[in-house]
């Protein structure tokens, strides 16, 4: 295949990526009768159907699932090879893709890819923002935000910062509820919990490990209603640090159990091995954990070298 089929690739990956012409187009910048147009000399070069198109869905061959996997590698080594010839002489520039968890997304990568373009006029970012772990390479993705502990994978993760938990309520609850000393005491409070999350929290601290069972009234599976909650005085929360250093800074929330420890996992960053680093991940790396550096407790900083996961 010449170096002249590299863009119609580019089209087809992401068709197969989007599940959608038109979609695949809106990222690309192109109609969808470009898109098309250029999928069938695809097909015609090739001599073979890739995708059947209905006009409900898409469904790719077998030819067209073996071709996105080797297109995935070209394009990925094509990008290596203009990166290390780029590289050193100037600034970030290309499309970078990056998927995150909804809440955390909304409250620090989003803001760190907007400062990211502003200030590399060549850089554009798409961000993907979902609570469900996504396939880097199908997906087409540059990098992933993950929180929690990591599965067995070929991607490496870089330690961006702990993932610590705390409890909190807001200075109206406590000063009507009283301010609990030991986990023991929340058996008198008003807990907001998660569905599905069970009705115990488990702390490390003087008395060594403690499970403690929680009960109230209000329960949800949406963490900003939690986080909602508790701002208005409904009750004592259990959130990531992440989640609510802001308030805690500005006297919204207050913690409580300072001297117990919660169950913490990190927060990573984590790309696709075997590829050189593109100059716009590393720097989008570089600036979240800076970010997490500045805006999280002193200790929840992450590291500099990646692992394998």
């Amino acid at each position: 295949m010449m170096l002249d089929s590299l863009p119609d690739l580019r089209i087809f990956t992401r068709v197969v990526a989007t599940g959608s012409l038109s979609a695949a187009g809106r990222e690309l910048n192109l109609s969808l009768a470009v898109v098309s147009k250029r999928l069938a000399a695809l097909e015609e070069r090739l001599g073979t159907r890739l995708i059947n198109r209905t006009t409900r869905r898409l469904a790719v061959t077998e030819e067209g699932t073996v071709l996105f996997e080797r297109a995935l590698r070209i394009l990925a080594d094509v990008e290596d090879v203009e990166t290390l010839i780029t590289e050193g002489r100037s600034d970030p520039r290309g499309l970078l893709r990056v998927t995150a968890p909804l809440s955390f997304g909304r409250r620090h990568v989003a803001p760190v890819l907007q400062s990211l373009t502003e200030k590399y006029p060549g850089l554009t970012a798409d961000l993907e923002l979902t609570d469900r772990v996504v396939d880097l390479v199908e997906g087409g993705f540059d990098v992933a935000i993950r929180l929690g502990m990591l599965p067995d994978s070929s991607l490496l993760a870089r330690k961006l910062a702990d993932n610590n938990r705390v409890v909190v309520g807001s200075p109206a609850y406590l000063s009507r509820m009283g301010e609990p000393q030991t986990p023991r005491d929340l058996v008198r409070h008003r807990c907001l919990l998660f569905a599905g999350g069970g009705s115990s929290w488990t702390f490390t601290g003087p008395e060594g490990p403690v499970i403690q069972k929680v009960g109230g009234a209000l329960r949800t599976s949406d963490g900003e209603t939690a986080h909602a909650w508790a701002l208005s005085g409904a009750g004592l929360v259990l959130k990531s640090i992440w989640d609510v250093a802001d308030d805690l800074e500005a006297g919204r929330l207050v913690r409580v159990l300072s001297g117990w420890r919660t169950d913490a996992a990190a927060i990573h960053a984590v790309y696709p091995a075997g590829r050189h680093l593109s100059a716009r991940v590393r720097v989008f790396i570089d600036a979240m954990a800076s970010r997490l550096r500045k805006s999280l407790p002193a200790g929840s900083g992450g590291g500099t070298d990646p692992m394998a996961i």
